[in-house]
């Protein structure tokens, strides 16, 4: 297995997976297949070559298999932060370290840019094991949002945390 950042090269690929992840977590994310599926590749291209936002993809026999997004505020009194996005690692290849990597990964880049302070990210506050790998790496609740996304009739309360570098 290997992690490298996603590059426009890589687009169609990450839309599929994007996609697929989707469907099999909708309650993980802001975004909806439905919502996400009529994206052009160039949405996907445009953002791998972006300053301010870095994703990176874990790759094992050239086949995604996990992806997080690290992007950096970009307002000046925000600009010492970055927040985390669109974590996700295929159901098949759980639990065998692929997030770790992934989010050491991130917190690598964070550091490397300069000026970041601290990482943000929200965690489905039922969702025990992306808690617990957060948490593995010094990332603290600071906050519950209540009924933050709502899927049909059902609400999803989202944990706040934060990791200070």
């Amino acid at each position: 297995m290997g992690i490298r950042l996603l590059k426009p090269l890589d687009a169609e690929e990450y839309r599929n997976f994007r996609l697929e992840a989707l469907k099999n977590s909708p309650e993980s994310f802001g975004s909806t297949y439905e919502e996400e599926k009529e994206n052009p590749l160039e949405t996907y291209k445009d953002r791998f070559q972006s300053a301010k936002s870095f994703t990176f993809g874990a790759f094992e026999d050239e086949k995604l298999i996990g992806v997080v997004t690290l992007v950096k505020e970009s307002k000046l009194k925000l600009k010492h932060k970055a927040n985390i996005f669109a974590m996700y690692v295929c159901p098949k290849k759980r639990g065998i370290g692929i997030g770790m990597c992934l989010m050491v990964e991130a917190i690598k880049k964070a550091k490397e840019l300069g000026g970041i302070e601290q990482i943000h990210l929200t965690v489905v506050s039922t969702n025990e094991p992306a808690k617990k790998l957060y948490s593995s790496l010094g990332f603290k609740v600071f906050g519950k949002e209540k009924r933050a996304m709502k899927l049909d009739k059902m609400y999803f309360d989202e944990d706040h945390m934060v990791l200070f570098l």
